[in-house]
């Protein structure tokens, strides 16, 4: 049998074999450009199902990722405050102290102003535009006394907090949720009560707190010393408590970083084209394509058309 060569027979398969190598060039092209074995799922056909639920996983873990976030520079936002408000409750026994110490009260109240100011600036400390330390009510400022004679106005110091006492919780991962809420009126109750006490003796017939200390006024004083030392106590431990919370979240939050770069590695190890291997195919899809152009052209020299011209 012999098989009949045609002119347009040759021309056909030639142009088959060209089309066909531009496309393996046009594959190797977009591996090479984007640096992955495919474009959807059906290029990961035998691997599908795995990418799927390792992508899913991944998304979570970057939810949480962003959920960190948030909640540790809310802490960290707490953590200043709480410790602007310590510090005022040190600040207010050491003013005490010196007083005790020089045996005159001539600045004493203005100090005592002073540092009351900090403490109600701490307590009423934002995040976000939102107030940390007023429950649910964060459009609401938690604590709105702002002058030691407020205290003293008639008022009981319960009605200067705002706050409500819902307490803010949220997941960090999978399993564990933090209790982030602080509430003002924990924060503050002590410590105005505790100023409201002073300012009601400086109010008083034994004050006011005016130049040389009197008997009196050191008695009073010199037993305001552990009522301070208690307050400075229980902000310190309030303090120290989302101290603790922060590297809590901290551990969870490299936890999950760990997490995702092990599943992107993983998925890389899927989607990732070998680039070597690419730029190969790359190259071996090029020399396809001009050698079938240079058969197609030696072709269409050789037509028994171009001889009888």
């Amino acid at each position: 049998m012999v098989t009949r060569v045609s002119t347009p027979g040759n021309y056909s398969a030639v142009l088959s074999n060209l089309l066909a190598a531009q496309q393996r060039q046009m594959a190797a092209g977009v591996k090479v450009a984007t640096q992955k074995n495919g474009s959807d799922l059906k290029d990961y056909a035998r691997d599908a199902e795995m990418l799927t639920a390792m992508r899913s996983l991944k998304t979570r873990i970057e939810v949480y990722q962003d959920q960190n976030t948030f909640i540790s520079e809310r802490l960290a936002t707490q953590d200043t405050a709480l410790n602007a408000i310590a510090n005022s409750a040190q600040g207010v026994r050491q003013a005490i102290a010196d007083a005790l110490a020089s045996g005159r009260v001539d600045t004493l109240m203005e100090d005592l102003q002073a540092h009351f100011r900090t403490a109600i600036e701490g307590m009423n400390a934002r995040y976000g535009g939102k107030y940390v330390f007023a429950g649910g009510q964060v459009d609401t400022r938690p604590v709105t006394a702002t002058a030691l004679a407020d205290l003293t106005s008639g008022p009981p110091i319960a009605s200067w907090f705002q706050n409500d006492q819902f307490v803010v919780e949220a997941k960090v991962d999978e399993a564990t949720s933090v209790q982030l809420g602080i509430l003002a009126n924990n924060l503050g109750t002590g410590m105005l009560t505790a100023l409201q006490t002073i300012q009601t003796f400086h109010e008083g017939g034994s004050g006011p707190f005016t130049g040389q200390m009197t008997a009196a006024q050191r008695t009073f004083l010199e037993g305001q010393l552990s009522t301070w030392d208690g307050v400075r106590e229980n902000l310190t431990n309030i303090t120290a408590r989302n101290g603790l919370l922060q590297k809590r979240v901290e551990s969870v939050r490299d936890d999950l970083q760990t997490r995702h770069n092990q599943l992107s590695g993983m998925i890389g190890d899927i989607t990732d084209a070998d680039m070597a291997e690419a730029v190969a195919q790359l190259e071996q899809a090029q020399l396809a394509v001009q050698s079938a152009a240079h058969v197609f052209t030696t072709l269409q020299e050789s037509s028994l058309l171009n001889v009888l011209r």
